[in-house]
């Protein structure tokens, strides 16, 4: 285990984290009974007290088991952006012995067949304006019951931040068709959930993390997994129930989930959730509230700072701003440090360890690094061709063993078999980055060991976007590349080879308007290469590396003529 890092560790934190025996479900009635009239969600004007969110959390709880038939272990979907809804929804599924399903809801019909099928969900929480894209699956027999939100309910409607487009449109009283269910009515039944039966060994959360397969894999998280990072977090760097968090990481991921969700509820703080980024109102926000702390990713900062009024803001409140999902440029991490006095804090982790594996201490935080392994985590840096272990500066596979780490991937042998191995004594996971660390002990990423895009911190794996557009009937053969983007970090491109009858008739934008009903925005190509053959190898592999080659040939020549 290494241990260069220990001479860096922050002062009074200990190295052993020793967790409370309790569940998710625990955390919020415990929150509840202490701080049952100070304010746990704020969500366009509308203020939810603890006493009141466990009231909701409860009676959703108790039309899922009574209503919907969900009994413990079961899996449902979570598919809403971040809003009150999702808050309850999430706790309320925990509430009722279930295990979490989040779906992104950028996520499009093709999706949520495979999350539905592949989790063994009959039951889903959706906002409004999702619904038509889950409906579908109601006819399909994939889903029993949809309990459908309209995010207006839960706010002011005389606040004078709208809620962003459609949702500022839609009427709730247009909820209905086969297996609906109106939010509102199923929480104004005030049916009564049976006494926690979950324990922390119990299945709470089963995040979908892309993989090289083509297919989204299921991460299985236990509460006590979860529980590992959200409690981590706050001994790492503590928050009380006076801090004020501004929530606008996507709630689905698990590092909005954690850092912007869970771990203030823990302590008893208060949430003010945006449901769509937009720097004018994230700003106006940390004023109007006096928000302290601000979990973002590097473009939300990026995009701040460039805010031609940004001088005027009055970001004062704020104590600790950081993330991760993305690395902070150095010049944007100067600005922010000179503007607002704060270092931005980055940390690193992934879906299959429930967030943070490794944090900058806070009193000594390096600018674009990973940070040390935190408590019990032992992260080491592999030879990706033999598999030795590297020393200082030696580039390799970041290899980790935490009690973080998932169980493995849903009802997957095969590939949780392949994520995992031995090393003395210790059961490791392959995190598939490419990393080293310095004398210091601090990680830093160099790249993905695998085809992985990471656009705009966004993980997209080519396969999987190449099986989804392998469903278009136009479509004969395809090949997705990363492609630098000034904004963005890297975009997709798709190289499409079209059948003998699209030829001549479908054109980039067809495939491009497909693919935006298909998959989620950040997955869809931006750029479409037709193209009359891919290159393969003599197995008949296609050669996706000679493309991305080649692509990035023709850019440096390109910028080489333009210099």
């Amino acid at each position: 285990m290494l241990d260069r890092h220990k001479s860096v560790w922050p002062e009074g934190v200990p190295h052993h984290l020793d967790l409370p025996e309790q569940t998710l479900t625990q955390n919020l009635i415990n929150a509840a009974a202490q701080y049952a009239q100070r304010p746990a969600v704020i969500y366009h004007g509308n203020t939810l007290t603890y006493a009141q969110l466990s009231q909701q959390v409860d009676a959703l709880a108790g039309y899922l088991q009574n209503v919907a038939g969900v009994t413990r272990g079961d899996r449902v979907l979570l598919y809403m952006q971040n809003s009150a809804h999702f808050v309850i929804g999430y706790y309320a599924i925990l509430r009722a012995d279930a295990v979490v399903i989040p779906v992104n809801p950028m996520s499009r019909h093709a999706e949520l067949q495979h999350y539905a099928r592949d989790a063994g969900a009959d039951v889903m929480l959706a906002g409004q304006e999702l619904t038509s894209f889950a409906t579908p699956l109601v006819d399909e027999g994939l889903l029993n019951t949809i309990i459908v939100g309209h995010y207006g309910e839960l706010a002011d409607p005389g606040y004078d931040i709208p809620l962003p487009a459609p949702m500022d449109t839609l009427d709730p009283a247009a909820i209905a068709g086969p297996g609906v269910v109106r939010w509102s009515d199923a929480v104004a039944r005030g049916e009564r959930p049976a006494a926690p039966q979950a324990t922390p060994d119990d299945l709470a959360v089963i995040p979908y993390s892309s993989g090289t397969t083509g297919q989204p894999k299921g991460c299985v998280h236990t509460h006590r997994t979860v529980q590992v990072t959200l409690v981590g977090s706050l001994v790492w760097n503590p928050m009380t129930e006076h801090d004020i968090s501004l929530t606008v990481l996507p709630l689905f991921h698990v590092t909005g989930m954690q850092a912007a969700m869970n771990s203030p509820l823990y302590s008893g703080g208060c949430l003010v959730i945006m449901t769509r980024w937009n720097r004018v109102v994230a700003a106006e926000l940390i004023k109007r509230y006096h928000v302290t702390r601000w979990r973002s990713i590097s473009t939300m900062v990026i995009d701040l700072l460039n805010d031609p009024d940004f001088a005027r803001y009055d970001l004062s409140s704020l104590t600790a701003v950081g993330g991760g999902g993305a690395p902070m440029p150095e010049a944007i991490a100067k600005r922010l440090k000179g503007m607002t006095g704060l270092d931005y804090i980055e940390g690193y982790g992934l879906s299959e360890t429930m967030a943070a594996l490794h944090m900058n201490p806070p009193a000594a935080a390096k600018r674009q690094c990973l940070g040390i392994p935190i408590f019990d985590v032992d992260s080491r840096i592999l030879g990706v061709s033999d598999g030795a272990q590297l020393g200082p500066n030696e580039v390799g596979e970041i290899v980790t063993s935490a009690p973080q780490v998932f169980l493995g991937y849903w009802q997957n042998e095969e590939a949780t078999k392949q994520a995992f191995f031995q090393l003395d004594g210790k059961t490791f996971f392959r995190t598939g980055d490419l990393g080293y660390y310095d004398e210091d002990g601090y990680f830093f990423m160099v790249d993905r060991v695998k085809r992985m895009i990471n656009a705009a911190g966004f993980k997209v794996w080519p396969a999987e976007v190449e099986a989804l557009m392998h469903r278009n009937p136009d479509i004969a053969e395809v090949c997705i590349i990363g492609t630098p983007d000034p904004r963005r970090g890297e975009t997709v491109k798709a190289y499409v080879v079209l059948t003998a009858a699209a030829q001549n008739r479908v054109t980039a934008q067809d495939i491009i308007e497909w693919c935006k009903t298909e998959m989620a925005a950040y997955k869809c190509p931006r750029d479409i290469a037709f193209v009359d053959a891919l290159p393969k190898s003599a197995s008949g592999k296609v050669l996706w590396r000679a493309l991305q080659d080649q692509e990035r040939a023709n850019l440096a020549q390109a910028e080489a003529a333009d210099g």
